[in-house]
């Protein structure tokens, strides 16, 4: 068998390849160039079938390798033209913004030169830049000297990581019994956690991660501006201890997914503090509010938390993923460091190298904090604060709009964020909530189909409603106007379509 000439081959093919690095890049900035240049509308309008037979039709691993530039093109036909726009002013369905520059040109570093963030000799600087800004956003968040934390994939990891770290410092300090040696107590049964009604679902996730069961979430009424009741949280407390439970953490939300609702985290961390219960605050959402001085005042209380969870692949406009999870007291990461010779020696950490594995629950891990250095950087903190300001004046304004219109109906008059949930009622009052649904189902449908705009629909009072997520600085009152008129317009047509089919029945 002839020997493959591998030097060669990585030299033609590796990043070590300038000329065919260069071919690459050029070839996909080219396509995409190309498509967003052609592009009216957030969305191509096929239909789930359509795109799936597109896909099926792709040759994965083909004998003999075809060329770079066929490949990149081929793909572009079959998944570029039917990805979601998210830079689109219409493309407002989900906390799902559209990238900055600066953190796209970062992303080619990050890929590029593969650091795996796990252990100090596959990182080197990147360690010591993760450790840099981690410090940067304890402060920025209040946590003081002994604040610590580590870059997530988001929100989801770390939530899971807040309620476990909680769960082993109650086990630890309250029954003398180490979780991570031992497992479960035998009393674990009687622990539990609290958050709103309105939580984000990756609360009982992690409950069942955990091996305490989604029954273990005791859920608190939110109040008419759907945050967490205090007075209910109280009560809630005060029933579960004289049951012999074990209210060991409080999950506070600052911006809710579906109303960007914040809960009253200075309250909420004063009844955590009478009761030594951990406090987790997840500020996925929320949390780039911190940079705004218009808008930081919302998140008055976040520093007293024991933690919490900040993404950055939200209000921070960076690529997904790109999260983080901060601790107040550093010390707390002894519940999830584990030792390896292979990978992070006890005598590494003796002698001070930062092996960003004991403090993560992932291994391998990118190195996602330069893409928000690049970005904070290059647009500094007041440019930050308007982009975000923007949208929250955006979001007030069509709150305002929606309130004083007469076929629009809307659940929340005053957003804490840029999230707002709404429906169309239409003009005919008879109309019971089973037919509105099945019209606001529709109508989101019908923009999906036609690609006009990608809305989301949610749940309110056990009825469906329709949500704009308004993450995007480029969107204007005139694109919302014009798509509300549109969403009406369909509505009344639907509307007529309902009543002349119940006239024939």
């Amino acid at each position: 068998m002839k020997e493959q000439n591998w030097d060669q081959w990585f030299l033609n093919n590796s990043v070590g390849s300038t000329i065919n690095h260069n071919l690459a890049s050029e070839t996909t900035r080219a396509a995409i160039q190309e498509h967003f240049a052609k592009l009216s509308q957030p969305y191509s309008g096929a239909s789930t079938s359509e795109i799936e037979t597109k896909v099926a039709q792709i040759d994965i691993c083909p004998d003999q390798g075809i060329p770079l530039t066929k490949a990149l093109f081929d793909l572009s036909q079959s998944v570029l033209q039917h990805s979601i726009v998210v830079h689109h002013p219409r493309s407002i369905a989900h906390l799902h913004c559209a990238p900055l520059i600066p953190a796209l040109a970062a992303e080619q570093y990050i890929s590029a030169t593969n650091q795996s963030m796990d252990s100090w000799d596959q990182s080197s600087a990147g360690s010591f830049v993760e450790n840099r800004m981690i410090e940067w956003l304890c402060q920025l968040y209040g946590y003081s000297n002994y604040g610590d934390g580590v870059f997530t994939s988001g929100g989801t990891q770390s939530n899971l990581m807040g309620i476990h770290l909680a769960r082993d410092h109650f086990s630890q300090k309250t029954w003398n019994w180490n979780i991570q040696q031992q497992g479960l107590p035998p009393k674990a049964s009687r622990l539990r956690i609290l958050c709103s009604a309105i939580a984000h679902f990756t609360v009982q996730q992690s409950a069942a991660l955990l091996g305490l069961g989604s029954q273990a979430v005791i859920s608190i009424p939110v109040d008419k501006q759907q945050r967490m009741s205090i007075s209910h949280l109280k009560e809630t407390i005060d029933q579960l201890l004289s049951e012999g439970f074990e209210p060991f953490a409080i999950v506070a939300t600052a911006g809710t997914t579906d109303f960007g609702s914040i809960d009253p985290l200075t309250e909420i961390a004063e009844v955590a503090q009478k009761h030594s219960i951990w406090l987790h605050v997840d500020a996925a959402y929320g949390g780039a509010l911190i940079l705004s001085n218009q808008e930081s005042t919302k998140l008055a209380g976040i520093s007293q938390s024991d933690s919490i969870t900040v993404d950055f692949h939200k209000l921070f406009y960076q690529p997904i993923s790109c999260g983080a999870f901060l601790l107040r007291d550093q010390e707390n990461f002894r519940y999830i460091r584990l030792h390896t010779d292979y990978l992070n020696p006890e005598d590494d950490e003796e002698q001070g190298v930062p092996n960003l594995v004991n403090k993560s629950l992932q291994t391998t891990r990118r190195f996602d904090a330069l893409k928000l250095l690049v970005s904070l950087q290059t647009l500094g903190r007041e440019q930050f604060a308007k982009m975000i300001e923007t949208t929250i004046d955006l979001t007030q304004d069509i709150a305002k709009y929606l309130s004083d219109h007469s076929e629009l109906e809307i659940a929340n008059t005053n957003p804490e964020i840029n999230a707002i949930v709404f429906r169309f009622k239409g003009s005919n009052l008879e109309h019971s909530d089973k037919k509105l649904d099945e019209i606001n189902l529709q109508i989101r449908q019908a923009l999906l189909q036609s690609g006009s705009a990608v809305i989301a629909k949610t749940k309110y009072n056990g009825h469906v409603y329709l949500k704009f997520t308004l993450l995007n600085p480029r969107t204007k009152r005139s694109d919302i106007h014009s798509l509300l008129e549109e969403i009406v317009e369909i509505g009344k047509r639907l509307e007529r379509r309902t009543i002349s089919h119940e006239k024939f029945k």
